[in-house]
């Protein structure tokens, strides 16, 4: 008889705890009071390597201690790590080429190349190969490196990826993908054993375009690509393209076309030198976790970054302010607050069947610096996570629309989101299969971590110092964390570890540009 009915009483606890949980409420009030600290002067934009970036991470471990949750390792509640900030180019960079046909030319700095900010500071020299976009998208069934061997040389690419004007292309056309990110491109190359990257900026396919270069700072990425990343005129890889009687514009129309790579070798004759000085400051940031231990081994992961701009530097969408406090209400206190209250919420519970794990990472704004490190070097196995679920600019909802990336079309993700009611003043936009978007949840897909990841889009304030406290919708913002932790209990108390989709992420998140991806959103609107 004892045998026959413990099924039932799990069944019957389970669904008390669900109703126990959809009865509670996240305290608007609490909530705000968070991003007002946060976003506050004081904490001066909570810019990486900062001392108010770490006044943040001790307030987020404070919080964290009140509530009566532990740290997840005995390190206590904050992991350390290091990023390079700042980065300015060195006295020694040099590019140079040579062929049998003519003698070494020399190319001017910031006039024919440039380096990226995180390209490493080494001196290269060696053949070219070119690459087409450097893109491999096994599940687009493309690859750039098919056919070529490119170890030990400098492989020359196109920016962008193939078929961008085609709305109906695998690769998305105007929405581009993570293979089109310039570190993705870099991690791709380093990957398949290049020795340095030059990068082309493809005006051929952009008439009316100037023949220039991203702006040295301007792109998110990590400290260091592990190789040289350069940028050179298209109108000199033009060049070398045409001593192997090829021409850039025709290749480019190829690959649109048949969707197929013309990778090949240029001739041996052609000898490129490249020097890349890059300089910057180490500084030591840390992520903020604490843990509430289930009765099994297995838990959950809600997490936020709580990094901004500080006073705005390169990243600024407000370049005539840099110098004046970009406060990050929204990116990202307010996924912060999010997960701190979320933490107040299931700390006040009974013990569940999995734990979870409260995650704040510092540095996404530096290219997903923090998380990366996290998947690298977990404080708890990650084949034990049973989901990720990240909070990234949640405070600004409108008309209730929210935008829920990572659940994959038809999967179970997708299928007990929308399960989860009442939440009649929400609209969930779920995105499509293996739409992850570029936030820290990026980093958990390569540890086939399955994840979810909320956003409330895109507005006039994004990365300027008009991104205020006064200007979050905490009420609206409530209802979301209401939702998320209805479904963080579905997910730690359910019998079964829940079987979710997964979708092979390729690219490692060497880093992200969380405003390209967001505005892909906004332009599916």
């Amino acid at each position: 008889m004892r045998l026959a009915t413990k099924p039932l009483l799990r069944s019957v606890a389970w669904l008390l705890v669900l109703a126990l949980a959809s009865a509670a409420q996240v305290d608007p009030k609490k909530y705000l009071e968070h991003i007002k600290y946060l976003a506050s002067d004081e904490l001066k934009g909570r810019g990486s390597g900062t001392p108010e970036l770490e006044k943040a991470a001790a307030y987020i471990a404070d919080q964290f201690r009140a509530f009566g949750l532990r740290p997840p390792g005995a390190g206590g509640y904050l992991q350390p790590l290091t990023v390079t900030v700042n980065a300015h180019l060195g006295s020694r960079n040099h590019l140079s080429y040579r062929s049998a046909q003519q003698p070494p030319q020399d190319l001017a700095l910031e006039t024919d190349f440039q380096p990226f900010n995180f390209s490493s500071s080494q001196s290269v020299r060696g053949p070219v190969v070119f690459v087409g976009y450097g893109i491999t998208a096994p599940e687009y069934h493309y690859d750039d490196y098919a056919g070529v061997n490119v170890q030990g040389k400098i492989v020359l690419l196109l920016r962008h990826e193939p078929q961008e004007f085609d709305e109906h292309s695998v690769f998305a056309g105007r929405v581009y993908t993570l293979h089109s990110q310039f570190p993705s491109k870099a991690a791709n190359a380093r990957l398949h054993g290049a020795s340095a990257v030059i990068l082309i900026n493809d005006t051929p396919n952009h008439p009316g375009e100037i023949d220039g270069f991203e702006s040295f700072g301007s792109t998110v990425g990590p400290p260091n690509a592990g190789l040289p990343f350069v940028q050179v005129k298209a109108a000199v890889a033009e060049g070398w393209l045409a001593s192997a009687s090829r021409d850039l514009q025709d290749i480019t129309a190829q690959i649109d076309k048949s969707l197929r790579p013309r990778s090949f070798a240029l001739s041996g004759d052609l000898q490129v030198s490249i020097e890349s000085d890059v300089e910057g400051e180490v500084r030591t940031v840390h992520n903020v976790a604490a843990y509430l231990p289930g009765a099994t081994p297995e838990y959950v992961i809600l997490g936020a970054h709580y990094d901004h701009l500080g006073l705005g530097a390169q990243y600024s969408m407000a370049p005539t302010e840099i110098g004046s406090i970009h406060h990050g209400a929204d990116d990202n206190a307010s996924g912060t607050a999010g997960v701190l209250e979320l933490a107040r919420h299931f700390a006040a519970r009974p013990r569940a069947r999995r734990g979870v794990l409260f995650l704040t990472f510092a540095s996404e704004e530096l290219g997903l610096l923090g998380s990366s490190f996290y998947v690298s070097h977990p404080e708890l196995p990650l084949d034990q996570a049973v989901a990720m679920m990240n909070l990234d600019m949640i405070g600004r909802i409108r008309e209730g629309k929210v935008f829920v990336g990572g659940s994959g079309a038809g999967s179970a993700f997708k299928d007990l989101v929308a399960r989860l009611a009442p939440h009649p003043s929400l609209h969930l936009e779920f995105s499509g299969q293996g739409d992850y978007g570029s936030s820290d949840h990026t980093s958990f897909t390569t540890k086939q971590v399955p994840v979810l990841f909320f956003f409330s889009g895109l507005h006039a304030d994004y990365h300027r110092p008009s991104d205020t406290w006064d200007k979050i919708d905490a009420a609206q913002a409530a209802q979301l964390l209401n939702l998320i932790a209805d479904l963080t209990t579905h997910l730690v108390e359910a019998p079964a570890r829940p079987q979710l989709a997964r979708v092979a992420e390729p690219q490692p998140p060497m880093a992200g540009q969380p405003l390209a991806v967001r505005v892909s959103w906004e332009q599916r609107k």
